[in-house]
């Protein structure tokens, strides 16, 4: 077991951002929690006792003792660059200054109507884009930008003949929607050497035999087994508690049958119980000497709240008992109502994009999306359209005019800092599929930090 553990610790690299302003050299303040170590601090945010000690001086005082309840400094690893901090006098969103810029033509191929909500949704999405677009011209980029409505019943392949709109000229192109469209626009683009950047959920798997395709959505499978991993690398030291809530409209059962089987699969053990079992039975389930991490098989509000007032039961006549809880991606819709116990019970939600209405660049998009287009943007959608829309355009059309037809959306590529939605894409067969993953952590301090695979 202790093996399993050790290993399990080596292999994992991450890198942790408080969502707050930070200095050049640290990466974030972390609180000890009762027996931690210098060793096993280090090794959690991936970095050498030396580098930890250099950013704590006082580590090396005779007689220093690593207490609970201590904030120490981490930096960030020599292999890590720290995001710029430097700031412009109207907070607009950064992306990294490159000599030589070239002009990048781009092409959206999206339903952008008003009549049902995929083109109302698009047409946010567009109008983020154009935002986008604006941002990374004041860098120095030359964009040339056309847009195709393609409605579901439209013939895409007369799209792509349309004489008065070039599309063999773009560089890239983004879209479209819908999934019988995926074939005939990725055939184009590998015939005309253009890059093809699919925004949302499709079915298929095209991007395993072109090379040109960049999929941004990530199938829910991909993104469980992400979370899998992610879970058993953080929380290995952790005893699990698995709370069954009896929900018949749960989606999370599938998820729930896989982590299991990875729990088992490295010998670790977990505790099952239920939201109908009585308090004693309940209590029995957590364990005194370890933090526990909790986790329920469904993602809806009502069995949430449930959750939430046996944890307050058992808590409140429990002290010393530790509780972390972990969530679903869902649970960001409830924020607004549940963001007191998400602090109290240091909660963790495993996601790919992150809304934070409290970033000066968040606002500034916001504020600049009112002020162009009269409206706000749709308060109810979660990621938010506009936003995903402007990370996508800053995103692509800055890599893509450093890079070229190099740019492959890696590591070591990454020429901008996202407002919502981050982007990292790995090889996957020929194409490319976007792998961004972290955990929204409300740590109990309430300060709330990304951790970023």
């Amino acid at each position: 077991m202790r093996l399993i553990r050790l290993f399990l610790a080596a292999v994992l690299l991450l890198v942790c951002t408080v969502i707050t302003a930070q200095t050049p050299s640290i990466r974030t303040d972390h609180k000890v929690e009762k027996s931690e170590t210098i060793f096993g601090i280090a090794k959690k945010y991936g970095i050498t006792i030396e580098d930890l000690i250099q950013a704590n001086p006082e580590m090396r005082e005779q007689g220093y003792e690593l207490k609970r309840g201590d904030t120490i400094r981490i930096p960030y690893a020599k292999d890590q660059a720290p995001a710029s901090t430097s700031q412009s006098t109207s907070s607009k969103p950064t992306t990294t200054a490159v000599a030589g810029k070239k002009e990048v033509k781009v092409g959206v191929m999206l339903p952008l109507h008003d009549n049902d909500g995929d083109g109302r949704r698009m047409v946010e999405y567009y109008r983020g884009l154009l935002l986008g677009v604006d941002r990374v011209k004041k860098d120095g980029i030359t964009v040339d930008l056309q847009a195709w409505n393609v409605p579901i019943d439209a013939d895409i392949t007369k799209t792509l003949t349309e004489k008065e709109k070039d599309a063999a000229n773009c560089d890239i192109i983004i879209g479209p929607l819908y999934t019988k469209m995926v074939k005939p626009l990725a055939e184009f683009c590998e015939k005309n050497d253009i890059m093809m950047v699919i925004p949302f959920s499709i079915n298929g798997n095209d991007v395993e035999e072109n090379a040109h395709i960049f999929q941004v959505y990530q199938s829910q499978p991909d993104f469980d087994t992400q979370t899998i991993k992610n879970f058993i690398q953080w929380f290995n030291n952790y005893h699990v508690v698995i709370i069954d809530c009896e929900d018949e409209k749960s989606t999370k059962g599938d998820f729930m049958r896989k982590l299991r089987a990875e729990l088992d699969n490295y010998a670790l053990k977990y505790s099952l119980t239920s939201l109908k079992t009585n308090e004693k039975s309940f209590a029995k389930a957590f364990s005194l000497s370890q933090q526990n991490v909790v986790l329920v098989n469904t993602e809806h509000s009502p069995s949430l709240n449930a959750t939430l007032a046996k944890l307050n039961t058992l808590t409140s006549k429990n002290s010393d008992l530790s509780v972390s809880l972990f969530g679903y991606k869902e649970w960001l819709m409830y924020t607004k109502v549940y963001l007191d116990y998400y602090f109290k019970y240091d909660t963790y939600i495993p996601t790919y994009f992150y809304y934070n209405d409290l970033s000066a660049d968040t606002k500034w998009v916001e504020r600049n999306y009112k002020k162009w287009f009269e409206k706000d943007m749709d308060g109810e959608a979660l990621p938010r359209f506009a936003l995903t829309g402007f990370d996508h355009a800053c995103f692509f059309i800055g890599g893509f005019s450093q890079f070229g037809p190099a740019f492959n959306g890696g590591k070591g590529q990454m020429t901008y800092k996202p407002v919502q939605s981050p982007l990292k894409f790995k090889q996957a067969g020929k194409g490319h599929k976007n792998t961004s993953f972290m955990f929204v952590h409300y740590k109990t301090d309430r300060t709330i930090e990304s951790v970023n695979y």
